[in-house]
C-alpha cells in the first residue's frame, strides 16, 4: 500500500482516464446514451492502474531515481517491493478487467500488457545502436505508450455501444495521440531542465535509448555516431552529443513528426458529432503540442 500511495500520490497528468471519460461522453451522444456507465468509470481506473504499474517496472529497468519529481518506488522500498507492487497492480487491474465481462475489451487491454513487454525488449535490444530506423522507434513507441492510449479510447467507445467504424476511429485517435505524445516527451528530454522534467535531462540518450531527435540528427552528423558508439566514455561527451542533436535540426524534425501524428489524431475525430467533449479531445492533442511550443 505504501508503494502504491507513493506513486499515485506523486501526481501525474491523469491523461488516460480523462481520455476515457471524454471519448465516453463524445460517443454516448452518437447512440443517445444519457450518462456514463459504471463500466466506463471502471475502465478509467483500470487504465490508470495499468499505466502506473508499467511506470514502477520501467523505473526498475531504467534504474531511475526520480519520477514526477519524487523518489521512485524502488529507491524508497527496494527493487523486490517495486517489482511486486507493479505485479500486484497488473494482477488487480486484470481482475477488474475480467469482471467487466466484455471479451473484446479484455482482449484489447490484455494485448497492451503484452505490448509493454515487447516494447521493453525492443528497447533493450537496440541500446546505443546508431542504425536504428525511425520505423523501429515508432513501433517501440507504439508498444510502450500508444498501445495503452489507443486501448483506452477504443474501449471507452465500445462501452458506449458505438458501431465498429467509430470504435476503430477512436483507436486511431488514441494511437496517433500516443505517438505524438511520446515524440513530444522525447523532445522535452533535450529541451527542458532536470527540475522541469522531474529527472535528469538527456537521460534517455545517456542510457543509449535513441529517440526521434537523435535518429534525425544522426542522418546529418557523423561525429554524433562516434560519441554514441563510444557510450559516452569521455567526460563531457554526453553534453556534446546533446548540443549536436540541437544543432543538427533533430529537435525541429521531431517537432514536425509530432505535429504529423497530431493531425492524423484530429482527423480521426471527424466521425463524432460536434460537442464540448469532441472539442476536449481536440484540445488534448493541442495541449500535448503546446508542451514544445
Amino acid at each position: 500500500m505504501s508503494a502504491a500511495e507513493q506513486i499515485f500520490g506523486a501526481g501525474g497528468k491523469r491523461m488516460r482516464p480523462a481520455l476515457v471519460f471524454l471519448v465516453s461522453r463524445a460517443t454516448a451522444e452518437l447512440v443517445g446514451l444519457k450518462d456514463l456507465t459504471t463500466k466506463h468509470r471502471r475502465l478509467a481506473e483500470i487504465i490508470e492502474m495499468i499505466h502506473t504499474a508499467s511506470l514502477i517496472h520501467d523505473d526498475v529497468l531504467d534504474e531511475s531515481d526520480m519520477r514526477r519529481g519524487k523518489e521512485t518506488v524502488h529507491q524508497l522500498y527496494g527493487t523486490r517491493v517495486a517489482v511486486l507492487a507493479g505485479d500486484f497492480m497488473f494482477a488487480q487491474s486484470s481482475w477488474y478487467l475480467a469482471n467487466l465481462e466484455n471479451l473484446e475489451v479484455i482482449k484489447l487491454i490484455s494485448q497492451v500488457i503484452k505490448d509493454f513487454a515487447s516494447g521493453e525488449i525492443k528497447q533493450a535490444s537496440s541500446l546505443f545502436d546508431c542504425d536504428v530506423k525511425l520505423e523501429d522507434y515508432l513501433l517501440k513507441s507504439y508498444y510502450k505508450t500508444a498501445s495503452l492510449i489507443a486501448a483506452s479510447t477504443k474501449g471507452a467507445a465500445i462501452f458506449s455501444g458505438a458501431d465498429r467504424s467509430v470504435t476503430e476511429q477512436m483507436y486511431e485517435y488514441g494511437k496517433n495521440l500516443g505517438l505524438s505524445f511520446q515524440v513530444v516527451d522525447d523532445i522535452l528530454d533535450f529541451t527542458q531542465s532536470a527540475e522541469q522534467l522531474g529527472k535528469p535531462a538527456g537521460s534517455d540518450l545517456a542510457k543509449g535509448n535513441l529517440t526521434a531527435p537523435v535518429i534525425f540528427a544522426l542522418e546529418k552528423e557523423t561525429k554524433l555516431r562516434e560519441i554514441i558508439e563510444s557510450e559516452f566514455c569521455e567526460t563531457g561527451s554526453l553534453d556534446e552529443a546533446i548540443e549536436l542533436v540541437k544543432q543538427c535540426g533533430g529537435i525541429e524534425r521531431a517537432q514536425e513528426l509530432a505535429k504529423e501524428k497530431a493531425d492524423i489524431a484530429i482527423k480521426s475525430l471527424q466521425c463524432l458529432p460536434q460537442s464540448n467533449f469532441r472539442l476536449g479531445l481536440e484540445d488534448m492533442v493541442m495541449f500535448n503540442l503546446e508542451r514544445i511550443d
